[in-house]
C-alpha cells in the first residue's frame, strides 16, 4: 500500500558524548535516534539523556533502561497515536518496571533511581519530558533558554535530595511541554556534572560555535563542555548532546500534489470491467465524492467492495490526501464490528482500495423498516456499534461521521461500522501539512454543536452522534424533531426542545431515556466522558433518570401519566385479589 502522507524532510545535525569523569563508573546514560522516510514523520526524531541516581544500588542500569528502552517501545506505538500518548504509555509502564525491580532493594528510594529528560521532534513541534535534574536548553540566536526545571528539594546550601526521578515512585509525575521549533535552533541536553559546574553563558558560548551550518562536528563541541566542567572541578559523570535543527518539512502545495497523484484516478468503470484482476460486478453507491462496486477477485473468486474517488477531485491535493488516509486508517484498525479493509500483494495501476463485502442492509434502512423495534433488539445492535467506535478511539481516532449510513447489518445481525473518510488520527494531525482541509466533514445532523460551530471534535463528540443513533433507532424519528440539520449558531441550538423517546415509543424505559437525554447534552461537559460509560448506562438502570423522568412525564404528558399509573394500580388489584 502506499504511504498515505508525505515523507518527512526534517534534517538534523547531532552530537553527543558521555564520560565517567573522576568517578570509577560512568552511571549516565545517553542516546538519540533520526529515523528515516515515514516513521520519521509519523513519530519524529528523539533525544533522550539519564542520570542513574548514585545513591540507588542500580543507577547506571536504570539509567541505560530507561534510554534503551524508550527508544525502542517509542517507536514501536501506532503511528495514529500522538506523541503525548505515546511517550505517556512507554514512560509509565517503563517506570513501573524500574519501581518494581527497586522492590527488591531494602532501603526506601534506593534501587532502580535515574533522572530523564529527552526532547521528540515532529514536524515543526518538538515536545519535551522531563523528571528529575537533567537539563535541556535551547539556543535560539543570542536567545539562550533552560526549558525544563530542576525537580531537587533544598535542605541546606549543601544538601539537596532528589524530588522526582525514574523508578522512585509507583506514580509517574513527569512535565511535558511543547514548543514549536524553528530551523537554526539548537537544543542541548545535560547531566548535571556539566550544568552544576559550567555557567550559562560559558554553555551558550560553546553552542554559538554550533550556529555556524558548516559546523558539522558537534561532538568536538560537547568534548569541550566536558573538559570545561572537569576544569572546574566536576565531581559526577558528565553527559551531553547538541542537536541543530538544520531543516523542517515545509514543502508548497505543488510539492506535495505531485507526491500525491503518483497514482492516477481510475478509468471509468462500469460492470463487466476488470481493474488489476478485479471484475466489477455491481455499483453499490455513487457520489460526486465517491465510488462503491462490488467487485470480485478473478484469482480468489472472492467477493469484495472496491472504493475510488471522483474524478471531480483529481486536482484537490486535500481531498487525495484524505483519500489516501482512509484506507490507511482503515487498515490499522481491526475489530469485528469495523468493516476490514483489504490488502492487496497485487500493485496498483490508480488510486482505489478494497474492504471486505458485506451482505446485508444499512441501518438506516433498519430504522425504517423497524419503526418501533424490540428494545432488547435496538440495544444488541447499539451495543456493537459502540464496540467498533470504541476500536477507533484505541487508536486515538475519531470517525466523526457515526450515523445510520455509515452502519452495515450482515445476514446475522451483527453491525459494521463503514467509511473512514471523515476520520481524524490524532498522531496524523500532528504532522505539518501545507493543504487546507475541509471544517466540518461530517453531517449535521449527528454532529455535535461544538462539531457544527467551532470545527472541534472529540470522544464526547462522538458520544453526541451516538445519542442520535440510539434516539432513531428506538423511535423511528429523530431527536429535536429533525432541527439539528439546520442549527448553525447556539441560539439555534438552545431554541430546540428535547422529545423524550418514550412520547414516540412507551416501550422505551425512563432510564434509556435519561441516558440518552444527556448524550444529547448541548454542553459536552454534560455528556457521557466516553462511549463506554454511555453503552452501561442504557444497559444499567439508573434510578435518578427514572425520577427526573417521571416529573417530566407529569408534567409533559398528564394523561399518559395517569394512564400508566391506573394500569400499574388496575394490575396490583387484581393480584392482589387473585391471593
Amino acid at each position: 500500500m502506499s504511504e498515505w502522507h508525505l515523507q518527512a524532510d526534517a534534517k538534523f545535525t547531532v552530537g553527543q558524548k558521555s564520560e565517567a569523569g573522576v568517578k570509577p563508573d560512568n552511571e549516565d546514560a545517553i542516546g538519540i535516534r533520526i529515523p528515516d522516510g515515514s516513521l520519521l514523520s509519523n513519530k519524529g526524531a528523539v533525544a533522550i539523556i539519564a542520570d542513574g541516581v548514585s545513591a540507588a544500588e542500580a543507577g547506571k542500569e536504570a539509567s541505560e533502561t530507561c534510554v534503551r528502552n524508550f527508544l525502542y517501545d517509542y517507536y514501536s506505538t501506532p503511528d495514529t497515536w500522538g506523541v503525548k500518548k505515546s511517550t505517556t504509555k512507554v514512560l509509565t509502564a517503563l517506570n513501573r518496571w524500574l519501581y518494581g525491580q527497586g522492590r527488591h532493594y531494602i532501603d526506601a528510594g534506593k534501587g532502580y533511581v535515574s533522572t530523564m529528560s529527552c526532547i521528540i521532534f515532529k514536524s515543526q513541534t518538538a515536545t519535551i519530558f522531563h523528571v528529575g535534574d537533567s537539563r535541556i536548553y535551547r539556543l535560539r540566536g543570542e536567545e539562550f533558554e533552560q526549558l525544563t526545571r530542576d525537580h531537587t528539594t533544598y535542605i541546606s546550601d549543601q544538601q539537596s535530595y532528589l524530588a522526582r526521578a525514574m523508578g522512585l515512585d509507583v506514580n509517574l509525575d513527569v512535565d511535558c511541554r511543547t514548543l514549536d521549533i524553528e530551523a537554526g535552533d539548537i537544543f542541548f541536553l545535560s547531566t548535571d556534572g556539566i550544568h552544576d559546574f559550567v555557567k550559562d553563558r560559558d554553555i551558550r558560548n560553546v553552542l554559538k560555535n554550533a550556529i555556524n551550518p558548516d559546523q558539522s562536528d558537534l561532538e568536538t563541541l560537547c568534548q569541550q563542555l566536558i573538559e570545561l566542567a572537569l576544569s572546574n572541578n566536576s565531581n559526577d559523570n558528565l553527559s551531553c548532546q547538541i542537536v541543530r535543527v538544520d531543516s523542517l518539512p515545509k514543502q508548497d502545495v505543488n510539492d506535495v500534489t505531485q507526491k500525491l497523484t503518483e497514482l492516477p484516478f481510475p478509468p471509468y468503470l462500469d460492470v463487466g470491467m476488470t481493474l488489476d484482476g478485479y471484475k466489477i460486478e455491481k455499483e453499490i453507491h455513487a457520489s460526486n465524492r465517491s465510488q462503491l462496486y462490488r467487485v470480485r477477485d478473478t484469482e480468489t473468486d472472492k467477493i469484495l467492495t472496491m472504493k475510488t474517488p471522483s474524478v471531480n477531485y483529481d486536482d484537490d491535493p486535500a481531498y487525495i490526501e484524505r483519500f489516501i488516509m482512509e484506507s490507511w486508517i482503515g487498515s490499522r484498525i481491526n475489530n469485528p464490528h469495523v468493516v476490514k479493509v483489504v490488502e492487496s500483494s497485487r500493485r496498483k495501476s490508480c488510486l482505489y482500495y478494497l474492504t471486505e463485502f458485506v451482505e446485508g442492509i444499512t441501518l438506516e434502512r433498519w430504522i425504517n423498516e423497524h419503526p418501533k423495534p424490540h428494545i432488547e433488539e435496538a440495544l444488541y445492535i447499539f451495543e456493537q456499534i459502540v464496540k467498533g467506535v470504541r476500536a477507533f478511539h484505541r487508536k486515538e481516532t475519531l470517525h466523526q461521521d457515526l450515523k445510520p449510513g455509515n452502519i452495515m447489518l450482515d445476514r446475522n445481525g451483527e453491525a459494521k461500522i463503514i467509511d473512514f473518510g471523515s476520520c481524524h488520527a490524532r498522531g496524523i494531525a500532528e504532522i505539518a501539512s501545507p493543504i487546507e482541509q475541509d471544517g466540518i466533514l461530517g453531517t449535521a445532523g449527528y454532529s455535535s454543536p461544538e462539531t457544527v460551530l467551532e470545527f472541534k471534535s472529540n470522544i464526547r463528540s462522538e458520544v453526541f452522534s451516538l445519542g442520535v443513533i440510539l434516539y432513531e433507532m428506538l423511535t423511528g424519528q429523530e431527536p429535536y424533531h429533525g432541527k439539528l440539520n439546520t442549527c448553525r449558531s447556539k441560539s439555534a441550538y438552545m431554541k430546540l426542545k428535547y422529545t423524550p423517546t418514550y412520547e414516540h415509543n412507551p416501550l422505551v424505559p425512563f432510564w434509556i431515556d435519561g441516558a440518552i437525554q444527556k448524550a444529547l447534552s448541548f454542553d459536552p461537559q454534560n455528556r457521557h466522558q466516553d462511549v463506554s460509560e454511555l453503552l452501561y448506562e442504557v444497559q444499567h438502570p439508573n434510578p435518578k433518570y427514572k425520577r427526573q423522568n417521571t416529573t417530566a412525564l407529569v408534567e409533559n404528558n398528564p394523561v399518559v401519566f395517569w394512564q400508566l399509573l391506573s394500569l400499574a394500580l388496575f394490575i396490583a388489584f387484581c393480584v392482589a385479589l387473585y391471593f
